[in-house]
């Protein structure tokens, strides 16, 4: 399933132009800040979906009953542009576990790239909720790569994935090899270009929340 949050008109329409703003793009926070808001909405959206149970709650003045979340999810992200949108998601999973994953792409002199997982660190996933944000989905390669690690250390009861910006090529290819995850995008771009990038996507979310690095 995938939700595209941008097909209602909401605020969050207005923070996905931000990102996407060049000019908006030279204030690192406030790219930071947008990315973190996208993932709060995505965190509120997907708790609808969740197992929720009545607890009797004591106050000063007397029982109230009220309906709280069942279980706490594990909020994983891909590191290191992830980590903007995984603590959006983490302000409103505030008890939740975490998991951390290096995956990034590994070029080569005639432009092509492979995914390298250099670094992972995850809690117990047999039977929990998994919630993966990563800003940008494009071929989608990392992100498979990263759930198809994530399945061979548990057996997550359910895959969320949520992506600022995805492209259909990317979606589709994630949905080939993982078609049970649902798919939470803050807004769907259809173009992809030979070096994989997004268009007209917003560059790359790395490097505009944390500055350039040298290319790997």
């Amino acid at each position: 399933m995938v939700i595209n949050l941008s097909k209602q008109y909401s605020l969050l329409s207005n923070w996905v132009s931000e990102l996407r703003d060049e000019e908006v793009q030279k204030d690192r926070m406030r790219f930071r800040r947008n990315l973190e808001r996208i993932g709060e909405v995505a965190a509120f959206e997907i708790s609808k979906h969740l197992a929720f149970e009545e607890k009797e709650i004591q106050t000063p003045l007397g029982i109230a009953n009220c309906k709280v979340l069942k279980d706490q999810p594990v909020l994983a992200t891909i590191l290191r542009a992830g980590l903007p949108l995984h603590n959006g998601l983490l302000n409103y999973f505030d008890k939740a576990d975490n998991a951390f994953i290096s995956a990034y792409r590994k070029h080569h002199r005639d432009g092509t790239f492979e995914i390298n997982l250099s670094y992972v660190s995850c809690p117990e996933l047999e039977d929990r909720v998994v919630i993966i944000s990563d800003p940008m989905l494009a071929t989608g390669a990392s992100l498979v790569k990263t759930i198809q690690f994530l399945r061979a250390e548990g057996h997550p009861s359910a895959i969320h994935i949520v992506v600022a910006i995805a492209c259909t090529v990317g979606i589709e290819y994630v949905f080939r090899s993982e078609p049970n995850c649902t798919l939470w995008c803050g807004t769907i771009d259809d173009e992809l270009t030979a070096k994989g990038y997004i268009v007209p996507g917003l560059g790359d979310a790395g490097d505009l929340a944390f500055g350039t690095k040298v290319q790997m």
